[in-house]
């Protein structure tokens, strides 16, 4: 099939709604509730928009939408030994059991670890009505770590559970609990920070990746820097009984000056456990910069409404929301409520502006269909299954895990092709291989397949007997902006079969809801429907969110 180009490569949405453009500010939504902005709020909110998820969420309406999908979700089950066989066995964790509390065990990391990306994948997939897996993705691409890099599977799963259980509340707190995490003191060397021989990697990715940015008024100097590591000189990881201390004989007991930025902030030096203390006092001269505040709501703009910040965006739109930022201590659910219930989230200029990730993309076919997985006890299974999904993701140029480097990936941060990325000549037959796959011949493990529900999808739509009226609402829920004519005139004519009466339609459909056990009347049906979902699934317009 030949495939056309993109719409919009520049985020620019070309819809032909009959809905009024907006003014796009931060003033609270006010217009049409209806299946278009719902399926807008839960695609860019959670992965994917299935039928149930936009009908609850068009009965609710807006305010009370966002505050469901920004309430806290219990986290999900602990990752397990899904991975033992006859070839291999991990000796300290049974099959079944969790190994989150295992000991280091080089000869097994690699298999907890990739257990781990498999367990993270399916969470994604099964997870419910809340934005928790979405802020997740989210925080983990802006404060990452590279799983095998860390190499145990313990501290991989402990870092991605501090940044759940703080995804929603206070960002200082989450940045505290990075700094002196298990995963983080390895990976950007912070064990090894000492008074003889200050490592300033983490203090300058504190600043310059996770706090305060490189934006034009980030006027932060080498010189903060190097003050900022002695500051963190001390925090270890005891490798033996696993614990976090401060060594006050490490740290750097002098004053440490900062630079005008910072209001020439002088941090003063501790001694002994004491020296724990400037930790904080360092914290605080940063958050106190007004330049944190705008740098993580350009962070959050990007990432879930477009890529492309306007003077225009910057005053109205980052400036205002990093003033609620700052006047709510830093508390990140203020942020995101008034951004997602305002005006400019939902002007159809936002609508479709932004390319589905490699995981939103996979995650979202599967539940836009309610797709099931092997379910948790099916663990041999599951973990097969979900490991084609995670190697898949890995060819879409998004390894779960394991991001390019500490500033994430490109498609967040790379100007000026940001989520363009994600689509080149490698990556966009691949997710169509993906498509073809699991609507053709499902995924198979050893004793499942997951194949897409199209049938029970298109049995919950209204009126879908009648072709065109089904078309119609195919087109409003999978795809995000308006298509031509003709194109409605080609999904038409598959359900037909190539005949030109809408009943040719309308018969088969009924003929299978009146005996749905029938072979012939099933195939028939589901044929028609396979070749139209194949046309659908296969046009740029599905790459967009």
């Amino acid at each position: 099939m030949k495939r056309r180009t993109f719409l919009r490569l520049s985020g620019q949405a070309q819809s032909t709604d009959s809905f009024p453009v907006i003014n796009g500010d931060l003033s609270p939504y006010t217009g049409v509730w209806s299946m278009r902005q719902a399926t807008h709020l839960a695609r860019r909110l959670m992965f994917g928009a299935n039928l149930d998820d936009i009908s609850y969420f068009e009965r609710l309406g807006m305010q009370q939408s966002v505050n469901n999908l920004l309430r806290p979700e219990r986290k999900p089950p602990q990752p397990i030994n899904d991975y033992n066989t006859d070839e291999f066995t991990d000796p300290d964790v049974g099959f079944g059991a969790s190994w989150i509390n295992a000991p280091r065990n080089i000869e097994v990391e690699g298999a907890r670890i990739w257990s781990l990306k498999c367990w993270w994948m399916g969470n994604m997939i099964e997870q419910g009505r809340h934005i928790s897996e979405k802020m997740l993705l989210f925080w983990f691409n802006h404060i990452p770590i590279q799983f095998y890099d860390i190499f145990f599977g313990r501290w991989d799963y402990r870092y991605l559970e501090t940044l759940r259980v703080h995804s929603l509340g206070n960002f200082r707190d989450m940045i505290r609990a990075v700094c002196i995490d298990h995963a983080m003191l390895h990976y950007l060397n912070g064990q090894y920070n000492s008074k003889e021989a200050p490592d300033e990697n983490f203090a300058r990715e504190l600043q310059e990746l996770f706090c305060i940015g490189k934006g034009p008024n980030a006027a932060y100097t080498e010189g903060d820097v190097q003050e900022a590591a002695k500051v963190l000189t001390g925090w270890r990881v005891n490798y033996q009984n696993d614990e976090i201390y401060f060594s006050g004989y490490d740290h750097d007991k002098s004053d440490k000056v900062f630079s005008s930025f910072y209001g020439n902030k002088v941090i003063e030096g501790k001694t002994g456990q004491s020296g724990a203390q400037e930790l904080d006092e360092l914290l605080d001269m940063i958050f106190e910069n007004s330049e944190c505040a705008l740098f993580i709501c350009r962070k959050i703009y990007r990432y879930f409404v477009h890529h492309n910040i306007t003077a225009w965006t910057e005053e109205n739109i980052i400036a205002p929301l990093a003033e609620v930022f700052r006047n709510n201590n830093y508390e990140i659910t203020p942020v995101l409520r008034t951004l997602f219930s305002s005006q400019h989230f939902f002007d159809q200029l936002r609508m479709g502006a932004l390319i589905k990730s490699p995981t939103d993309f996979i995650a979202s076919l599967y539940r836009d269909f309610n797709t099931a997985i092997p379910g948790r006890t099916q663990r041999r299974d599951r973990y097969q299954h979900n490991s084609h999904l995670v190697y898949q993701s890995y060819l879409f140029d998004q390894n779960l895990g394991d991001p390019p480097n500490v500033a994430g990936y490109p498609a967040y941060y790379q100007v000026p092709n940001f989520d363009k990325a994600w689509i080149n000549t490698n990556t966009l037959p691949r997710r169509a291989n993906l498509t073809d796959w699991i609507l053709w011949a499902g995924v198979s493990s050893d004793n499942f397949v997951a194949q897409l529900n199209i049938l029970g999808t298109v049995a919950k739509i209204p009126e879908a007997e009648d072709p065109n009226a089904l078309i119609d609402f195919i087109l409003k829920w999978q795809y995000p902006t308006a298509v031509s004519d003709n194109f409605r005139r080609q999904l038409k004519a598959i359900l037909l079969s190539g005949q030109s009466n809408d009943y040719y339609w309308t018969n088969a459909w009924y003929e299978y809801l009146d005996d749905p056990d029938d072979e012939m009347k099933r195939e028939t049906v589901r044929n028609r429907l396979l070749s139209f979902f194949y046309t659908l699934l296969h046009q740029e317009e599905y790459q967009l969110s």
